[in-house]
Parts: structure tokens; sequence; C-alpha cells
């Protein structure tokens, strides 16, 4: 919000002089449209989780912004115009009903001659992210990779990269690219020795590679700093220094824990000082684990996950993806995804942030859109929603909600609102101009394209995609779940039906989705959000909870303990406001658009029941 110390901030940053373009917006502190007084605060990493100035637990849910910055068409840029990335950020928050992007950019463009940094991209690409901040997104940014680069295919070749830039790979004297038997663009990685001895030559800072990665990432994010607002940049959550990190080629007695421990965390700590230096000192990095570590398939394991890296605290963030290679070989898992297939998965993520003191976010996830494991999408993608939302099946949710565990961030890949319509030469080829999918590597798994009129629209189930979840907990989360009652196909998925012991939450839930959140207050005056989906207008939806209950309810006020706002950013996204000032009690409530009139009665005895499932439950 607009006051005197960010005033000041914004002076300091323009007399500290970083890069600057002419013709740049300046920068100034403007209100969100739909903001109320606890929004635009900046977030920081407080005992274990992300954490707004109001002291509320914030959960970060979205997409990647995009593949289309892996292509040349558009230059390096997830979009080709600032008017398209409006477009797409009003139709991600509004369709998709996500708080944040991951926000690709790409190293080849942005240091495209050696030494010299392009400010008209950086220029670029900040425009593109400040539509995103406009609609009340946040976002990290995230310098992409690849298989390295694109620059180390030949025109011909069945596969691309990218990342590093042309010039990077010049001064290798790498073999011509070839992966042999390889069924899936991934085995390039280990298979690919033009990518194997590329990737080593960075982690080893060869020809200085490592050192001009760095120098180019702080003046990006310099220039990001002055020529963001000091409101702007506080929707700027951190920074993803590195996808997917991998040593290419093992040292000899070499591990892929002790590559870890002694090649990348090093690097970490080097780009922490540049993110200090370039003063994001209050941001965290994303750090991600060695690419492997979590993999599902035995053979492609490798031991990892930050083991030796100890306590990381508030200015690291655990950063990983999670893809089922099972399910995307078409070999290794036949059928579909079942209630908590995941759950393990993600429990493990859970873990090894809790281990490292710091929040976990899953900033890749997702399961290709079209070939002959598309069928399985529906499944996989809910399983993995489920395991971000609760670390426990549904089956046994009801049972034991205590044991949920922290809800996990994520950004699923992808949002690309060219999917389909494309126009890339691969590797420069004329002779190959990809237009359908994702136009890269016959990856298909964008969320959205643009219909024939120019509209988004989205590719997967809204009732998937656009969910109930807690944005910001005015206290600690005990235990959350979401019934999306989505699609597969004809059939509606229910892994998480109200049990039979509560049968007036039954008859008040009925068909219709619902969530159910418990937290303990922490005395705090902001109230407790819920991000309410398009399938949740205000008509349609039943709150019971300890605070009350209400169908259709009022507008949020301070004295409201039940009240509906929009959200910031005036994309016609809407929030529950839930407001407990008290400290250290437990609260409920549950949000359903299952239930036309309820009676009193009905609510009265829906909230019996689940006041005393709660005592039960979790006391």
């Amino acid at each position: 919000m607009p006051n005197k110390r960010a005033r000041l901030l914004v002076v300091l940053v323009v007399l500290c002089g970083f890069l600057s373009v002419p013709g740049t917006r300046p920068a100034t502190a403007d209100t969100l449209p739909d903001s109320l007084w606890f929004d635009g605060s900046p977030l920081t990493v407080q005992n274990g989780r992300f954490t707004d100035a109001s002291g509320r637990e914030v959960v970060l849910r979205g997409y990647n912004v995009s593949g289309e910055t892996k292509l040349a068409e558009n230059d390096g840029l997830p979009f080709a115009s600032v008017a398209d990335a409006r477009k797409s950020a009003t139709a991600l928050r509004a369709l998709g009903g996500g708080n944040t992007v991951r926000f690709l950019l790409s190293w080849a463009y942005a240091e495209p001659v050696r030494g010299q940094v392009d400010t008209a991209y950086l220029a670029a690409a900040t425009d593109q992210m400040r539509a995103f901040l406009d609609v009340g997104i946040r976002v990290y940014p995230d310098f992409h990779q690849d298989l390295y680069s694109r620059y180390l295919f030949d025109p011909d070749s069945w596969y691309t990269g990218d990342g590093a830039p042309k010039w990077a790979v010049e001064l290798g004297d790498y073999p011509d690219e070839f992966c042999g038997i390889c069924l899936f663009w991934g085995q390039n990685i280990t298979q690919n020795e033009a990518v194997k001895q590329a990737s080593y030559d960075f982690w080893h800072n060869a020809h200085g590679l490592q050192d001009a990665f760095l120098t180019t990432a702080e003046k990006t994010m310099a220039y990001v700093r002055q020529h963001l607002s000091a409101e702007d940049f506080a929707g700027v959550v951190g920074f993803d220094p590195y996808n997917e990190p991998h040593a290419g080629v093992y040292d000899s007695g070499q591990t892929s824990r002790t590559w870890e421990r002694d090649v990348l965390w090093p690097f970490y700590e080097r780009f922490r000082a540049r993110m200090d230096a370039a003063g994001w000192q209050s941001k965290p990095a994303f750090v991600e684990p060695n690419l492997f570590w979590n993999a599902n398939l035995d053979f492609q394991k490798e031991e990892g996950g930050l083991l030796d890296a100890g306590t990381l605290g508030p200015r690291y963030v655990f950063n990983t993806h999670f893809y089922d290679q099972k399910a995307i070989s078409g070999v290794f898992m036949w059928g579909k995804a079942q209630d908590g297939q995941y759950a393990g998965d993600f429990g493990t993520v859970r873990d090894r942030a809790a281990a490292t003191g710091t929040p976990a976010i899953v900033s890749e996830f997702g399961h290709p859109l079209a070939g002959n494991v598309s069928d399985k999408a529906p499944t996989v993608l809910k399983a993995m929603y489920q395991a971000l939302d609760s670390r426990l099946p549904g089956a046994s949710w009801w049972s034991s909600p205590k044991a949920s565990g922290p809800v996990l961030s994520g950004t699923q890949w992808q949002w690309d609102i060219y999917n389909g319509r494309h126009q890339e030469l691969m590797n420069g080829n004329p002779d190959k101009v990809l237009t359908e999918g994702d136009a890269w590597n016959d990856e298909d798994l964008s969320a959205v394209h643009l219909d024939d009129s120019g509209a988004v629209t989205l590719r997967q189930d809204a009732r998937l995609l656009d969910r109930v979840y807690p944005s910001a907990t005015s206290g600690t989360t005990v235990a959350f779940t979401y019934e999306d009652r989505s699609r597969d196909g004809s059939t509606t998925l229910t892994w998480n039906p109200v049990p039979s012991s509560l049968p007036n939450v039954g008859r008040l839930v009925g068909s219709g989705q619902y969530a159910l959140l418990l937290w303990r207050s922490n005395g705090g005056s902001a109230p407790t959000e819920l991000h309410l989906p398009a399938s949740f207008p205000t008509s349609a939806t039943t709150v019971v909870s300890d605070l009350g209950t209400a169908h259709t309810p009022p507008a949020y006020t301070g004295t409201t303990p039940i009240g509906v706002a929009a959200e910031a950013g005036g994309a016609g996204s809407r929030r529950l406001l839930l407001t407990a000032p008290d400290s250290r009690v437990l609260h409920y409530a549950l949000v359903t658009n299952g239930a036309t009139a309820p009676s009193a009665e009905l609510l009265s005895a829906a909230r019996a029941e689940l006041t005393a499932w709660a005592a039960q439950a979790v006391n």
C-alpha cells in the first residue's frame, strides 16, 4: 500500500542507478483494484511457511508462464506483446484460480553477446511481468534451461534445448549431439554427450561460464528491482536460479549427493549473494535439488534433496518438480491414477522441506494432454492437486485430519495461450515449422489455448483447475481438503466423500464440491482467505463454521465473521474471508456449492456434527 516508506524506497532505488533505458515506466506505488487493507504486503519466509505482513500463512498456487520462453518465435519472451500478457494474466486469475506464476526468462536472450546484457529484452520481460502483478498475481522469475541450450542441436535434430546463449556453446568443443534410442526428450540429459559435457562445463565454470551467468542474473534482478514500483516489487516472491539442475557428468568418485553438496549448493550460495547485491535481500532463492532426487522410476532416481545443506531458513525455499514418469512412459503404469496416488511422493517433499526449515513449492507438475497417455491426465492431475492439498488419501482424511500436513504451494506446467498456434522454426530450420501443442519436443501440457475468436479457453476441466484453496491463513493450518468432483470423461471422480457418520453434512454437500479447512488462530486481525472458484457464485455458496453459518454469504466487513469480497487486481475473481481475531483456538470452515437454499435447521445440524467431529478428530 502507498506509504512514506514505500515512496522512500522508490527514491533510494532510483538513486542507486542500476540499469536503465529511455522510455521505461517510472516507478510508482499504485494500489491494486479491489484491494483491502491487508493486501499487497511482501512475503517472507518464517517458521517454514510463506508469511505476509499480517502474519498469515500464504499458499502460492498457479502456473508456469510459459514454455513459449523456450522458443525463438517471440525472442525468448513468454508473450508476443504486453497486451497478450494482460489477456493471459486476467484469464489465469479468473479461469485458472491462480495467485502466482513462475515467470520464465532466457539467458540466451538476456545475454546474446558475452558481457552485454540486452536491456530491451529485460524491459520487455519486466513489462510482461508487470501485467501479472497488476491483477494481483505474485511472480517468481526463473532462468530456465532444458538440455542446456538449443545451440547444441543440429537443424534436423529430433530434439532441441533452451537456456545458454550461442556464444556459451561455441566456447566448448562439444561432440555432435546424438541421443541414441531416446523415446523421450529427457533422456538427452543422461545419454546425449553434447548435453552432458556442456552441463559439466557450466557447473565447473569452464570458460567462466558460471561467472557470466551469475553476472547476467544480477543485472537482470537489478533491472527488475529498479523498473517495478515498490508495490509491484512487493508482489515478486523470490527467484528460481536454475531449472532442473543435473551434473551432466560426475567426477570420479563423485555421487549425486556429493555433487549437490560440493557443486550445486556453492552455486546457490553465489546466486544468493548476487540477489543481495541486486537489492533482493528480503526475498528467498527458490532452490532446486538434483533433478532426479524424487523420480518415481527406481532406475532413474538419484540420491539427493539437498540432504547436506542443513537448515536453509528464511533466505531459501525448497523448490522441486514432480512428474509421474511411470504414467508418462505408458509402460510402467497401465491404468489411471487413484485416490492417494501421490500422497507418498508429495509427503517426501513436505518432509524434506520440514527438515530444511523452509517452505516447499512444487514449481512444476503436470501430464501430457495429447498422445497415447493423455487419457490418464484427468486422474493424474486430480491426484497431484489432492497431494498438494493434503498428505492423506481421501479415504483416510476424515478419520485422521491432523496428519494432513501443510498445504503445499505449486505451479502447474503450463499456461501457454499460443498452444496449437505456434510458428516455431525448430532449431532455426525453415523446413521444420512447429505449430502443434507446445511446439517444443512434442510436448503438449498447456492448460489453455486461444479459441477461434481469440479468447483464452481452458483445455482441462475447470473443476480441476479453478479450486478452493487457503490462500492466506490467519494462524496455523491444521488440515485442508477439497473435493473438486472433476471429471474423467463422463465419470465424476469423488475420492473424498463425506462419511456416513455425518449425515447432515452429507445432505448439505450432496453432489456438490466442498472444501474443509481447520486452523488454529494466532490473534491476528486480518482474516483467513480461501479462493472461491467460478463454480462458487455467492448465491450458491454455503459456509458452515464454528464462526457461524451462511448461505449466500454477505459482503466482507471487518466485523463480519464470514464474508465474501473480490480478490485484489480487478480480474473478477473472488474470495471467502473468515475473521477470528482470537488466539490458539481451533476453527473450522466447510465451504460447499452443493446446497440450494438450505434450511436453518439443516445448517444448525451440520454445524453440530462438524463441531463434534473436529473436537474428537483434532484435539
